[in-house]
C-alpha cells in the first residue's frame, strides 16, 4: 500500500475523524485570533513610521483589523455553511408554505438569518415562494432579512462591537423584516405583480432533505467558506482601507458635527447617502467602526448600513423583473421607514 503524503492525510483527516479535526481547527484559530493584536504593534514598529501619527494609526488599524475580520467572516462562514446543509431552497420553501401571516412573517425573518441567499437569488426565490403559496407579505419579510441579518454582518458585529451591538443589530434587522413585510401582506398588493409570475401555477414545495454525516457538513462548510470569503474578500479590503484613512486623519469634531446625535438630519442622509452605494456587509461595517469611534451616532451609523444592505439599487433592479413599480416603490418606502425609525429611536435613548 502507498504511504499517504502529508497534503493526501490532512484532505482525510476531517473525513475520517470530523470532531477531532473541527477541535484542532477551534484551537488553530483562536491562538492565531488572539495574536493578531500584538503582530499588528510588532509590524508598525519595524517600519519607519511615527505609531503617534495619523499614518502610524491607519497602518495599525489596517493591519490589525484586515486579518481579524478574515478571521472572524471564515470562522463565522464555515459554521453557517455546516447549518445551511440543512437549509436548502426547496426546504425553505416548504417550511413557508401554507402557513398564515404573523407567525409566519417571524419565521420567514428568523430563516433569512440562517440562509444563504443574498439579493443575486431574489428573483428565483421570489419565484420559488410565490410557486409554493407563500403570502407575498411573508416572503417580503425573508427576502429583506436573508440580505440584512446574514453570517457576514453578524460576525463581523460581533468581532468589532461585541455580543451587545450584534444582538442589537439582530434585533432591529428582524424588527424591520417583520414588520416591513406584516404591512405589505395586508396592503393587498398581489395584483402588483408581474402578470407571467401571478399567473404561473402553484405547485408544491418539497419538505424532505439529504440526511448528511458530520463530514459531509464539514465539506459543507469549507465551500462556503470557498464561495462566500473569495466573494467578498475584496469589499473587505475596500472597507477596511476606508476605514483607516477615516481612523487616522478625519477629525473627530467633523465626523461629529455631520453624523453626531446632535445632527437631525443625518439619520435621512445617512439612508440617501447608503441606498446607491454598491456594497455589502463586509465593505460598510469597517467603515461602520471607523465612524463610530470618530464620534458618529450609533443609530445614524446603524440606519447607514441597514439602507446599504437591504436597500440597494442593483436589488431594485433584479426585483423590477418580477414586480411592478409600484410594489418596488411600496418595499422600498415601507423598509426606509423602518431603517429611519430605528436610527432616530437609537439617537434618542444612547
Amino acid at each position: 500500500m502507498t504511504a499517504l503524503t502529508l497534503s493526501q492525510r490532512t484532505q482525510l483527516l476531517p473525513r475520517q475523524y470530523p470532531r477531532a479535526f473541527l477541535a484542532a481547527a477551534f484551537l488553530a484559530w483562536l491562538a492565531l485570533y488572539q495574536s493578531l493584536s500584538p503582530l499588528s504593534e510588532m509590524i508598525v514598529a519595524a517600519l519607519p513610521v511615527d505609531r503617534a501619527s495619523h499614518l502610524g494609526g491607519a497602518l495599525q488599524f489596517f493591519l490589525y483589523d484586515t486579518p481579524k475580520v478574515l478571521l472572524l467572516l471564515t470562522a463565522v462562514v464555515f459554521v453557517m455553511g455546516m447549518v445551511n446543509s440543512y437549509f436548502t431552497p426547496e426546504r425553505t420553501r416548504a417550511l413557508l408554505a401554507g402557513r398564515t401571516e404573523g407567525v409566519a412573517n417571524v419565521m420567514a425573518a428568523s430563516l433569512g438569518v440562517v440562509t444563504p441567499f443574498c439579493s443575486c437569488s431574489a428573483v428565483p426565490l421570489f419565484i420559488g415562494f410565490v410557486q409554493a403559496g407563500v403570502p407575498l407579505g411573508v416572503t417580503f419579510s425573508f427576502l429583506i432579512s436573508a440580505p440584512m441579518v446574514n453570517e457576514v454582518a453578524l460576525a463581523l458585529l460581533l468581532g468589532m462591537f461585541g455580543w451587545k451591538i450584534a444582538l442589537l443589530y439582530l434585533a432591529l434587522g428582524l424588527s424591520v423584516a417583520i414588520v416591513a413585510g406584516w404591512v405589505i401582506g395586508r396592503l393587498k398588493m398581489e395584483d402588483s405583480l408581474e402578470d407571467w409570475v401571478r399567473d404561473m401555477p402553484k405547485v408544491a414545495a418539497a419538505a424532505g432533505f439529504d440526511a448528511l454525516t458530520l463530514a459531509q457538513r464539514i465539506e459543507a462548510g469549507f465551500a462556503s467558506v470557498h464561495e462566500i470569503v473569495g466573494r467578498v474578500w475584496p469589499y473587505i479590503l475596500a472597507g477596511i482601507a476606508i476605514g483607516a484613512a477615516i481612523h487616522g486623519w478625519v477629525p473627530q469634531d467633523f465626523m461629529a458635527s455631520i453624523m453626531g446625535r446632535e445632527a437631525w438630519w443625518s439619520v435621512p442622509l445617512a439612508v440617501l447617502i447608503g441606498v446607491p452605494m454598491y456594497t455589502n456587509a463586509a465593505g460598510v461595517i469597517p467603515i461602520v467602526q471607523a465612524l463610530l469611534a470618530k464620534g458618529a451616532a450609533l443609530g445614524t451609523v446603524l440606519a447607514f448600513m441597514m439602507s446599504v444592505i437591504a436597500l440597494s439599487l442593483p436589488e431594485m433592479v433584479i426585483l423590477r423583473k418580477v414586480l411592478k413599480v409600484r410594489l418596488i416603490a411600496t418595499f422600498a418606502g415601507i423598509v426606509a421607514a423602518g431603517i429611519l425609525a430605528v436610527g432616530f429611536v437609537f439617537n434618542a435613548v444612547l
